[in-house]
């Protein structure tokens, strides 16, 4: 299905209002704005990205693409002349944080301006979760997470919902005019749950433009392979028990076994885990992720805590990579079809199906088969970059009984925002005078 470039979208100016500039071979975050750039720019809209962060040294490059890039400040006015003179038709803001600082600036100055979250994951449920398991474990790594790890969703919202980042994140929900959902898991909780109205939701996953159905066979493959930013938490806590726990339980069965462990922003704890002898190899920051991606026979990733959907599960299929992980990073992937891996919820379990899945030529192929399968059903560019489309330009005709029918964020903007206001304006205020 080709993505058809709807009528008014030619003359769509979209501005991006980013937390950082991205860099999408960093985080799936990062990776998942740029493939929503690529849907505005296959429209012909013209696209502003803004940031009143510092650039790190995998910033993309935006200007090549023919998007003007504006450095902003936070809690300051320069930003109310400078969006009041640009006037964009649609504001793209890529976290609640950066809604909560620019959202009542972009209403007052742009009030017919769509206004969309993008939320890459739920970040209160990240945050619940990662302190569900930290008081689960309490310094025992290896405790069983088996109930956890099934826990049902109410008990998880009845966790969160208490939380001062949830209810900032919903709140901002529910200020937008829509937001964009990685996981259709999460639109399920929020509606189910929450009784949030489904039309301000819309399920927008990580996108693959092209699905393979071919790629290197078994015996091309060799080692085990676990990839992702360091920064992020999930991340470096499933570095942390595979080294511990999972990696020397795989080399008991398995003991010429070498894992390659690859990330952005590699600390030098990280680089202590190196050690040579037990298999176990820092890698640092990969120039290409699929292709390290492609060579590994098993990719692992033993994720405790975290939210959204996983860009290096995706990854992994595009490459016909296998993957074992636990429920939380299998959450949102495979819908209804098989799982194009393992899922386990304890070391020894997840080290078993990592063992069988490298030595079983057959489970291991039809793994792979799996994840092309997973990739054609539920993550193609074609079909989610026409249904986001025709959703943004639906709310653009039919704004204001969109926003009437959403009482509760109209009446959140209107308290949230003018203490948001007076709070910015009082820093800006004091700062000026620290200068003067």
């Amino acid at each position: 299905m080709a993505t058809e470039t709807l009528p008014h979208s030619r003359h769509t100016h979209v501005l991006i209002i980013g937390y950082v500039w991205p860099e999408p071979r960093s985080s799936a975050a990062s990776g998942h704005v740029m493939q929503l750039i690529d849907c505005f720019l296959e429209q012909g809209w013209q696209i502003t990205f803004a940031s009143p962060a510092s650039e790190g040294e995998h910033k993309a490059d935006l200007t090549a693409l023919g998007i003007t890039e504006v450095a902003i400040e936070l809690n300051n006015s320069s930003f109310d002349h400078f969006v009041s003179e640009l006037q964009p038709d649609v504001v793209l803001f890529d976290q609640y944080v950066i809604e909560e600082q620019f959202g009542w600036r972009v209403e007052k100055h742009c009030p017919n301006a769509l206004r969309v979250l993008e939320t890459s994951d739920l970040q209160s449920m990240r945050h619940t979760r990662h302190q569900l398991v930290k008081d689960l474990l309490q310094g025992q790594p290896d405790s069983d997470l088996a109930g956890y790890f099934q826990m049902p969703r109410a008990e998880l919202i009845t966790h969160m919902a208490t939380t001062d980042i949830a209810q900032r994140e919903i709140a901002a929900i529910y200020r937008s005019d829509l937001s964009l959902m990685v996981s259709d898991m999460e639109i399920e909780l929020l509606t189910e749950q929450l009784r949030m109205p489904a039309s301000l939701l819309h399920w927008a996953p990580l996108l693959v433009r092209d699905i393979p159905d071919q790629g290197k066979g078994y015996d091309e493959r060799e080692h085990f392979l676990i990839i992702g930013n360091f920064r992020h938490a999930p991340n470096w806590d499933a570095v942390l028990w595979l080294k511990n726990s999972i990696w020397p339980l795989i080399r008991q069965q398995l003991p010429s076994a070498q894992v390659h462990v690859y990330g952005a922003y590699t600390p030098p704890k990280a680089t202590a885990l190196h050690n040579a002898a037990q298999g176990f190899h820092i890698m640092n920051w990969a120039e290409d992720a699929l292709e390290v991606m492609s060579g590994a026979r098993v990719s692992l990733a033993p994720i405790r805590f975290g939210a959204g959907i996983k860009g290096k599960v995706i990854d992994a299929m595009v490459c016909g990579t296998p993957t074992v992980t636990t429920p939380i990073g299998a959450e949102a992937m495979y819908g209804e079809l098989p799982f194009p891996g393992a899922i386990a919820t304890d070391a020894q379990a997840l080290a078993d199906a990592a063992v069988h899945l490298y030595k079983d030529r057959t489970l291991w192929e039809q793994a792979q088969r799996a994840g092309w399968a997973v990739l054609a059903q539920r993550f193609r560019h074609e079909h989610h970059s026409a249904t986001l489309i025709e959703r943004i330009n639906h709310l653009r005709d039919h704004l204001q009984a969109h926003r009437t029918a959403n009482f509760t964020g109209a009446m959140l903007r209107h308290h949230q925002h003018k203490s948001t206001q007076y709070m910015s304006q009082w820093i800006e205020a004091k700062n000026r005078n620290a200068v003067e």
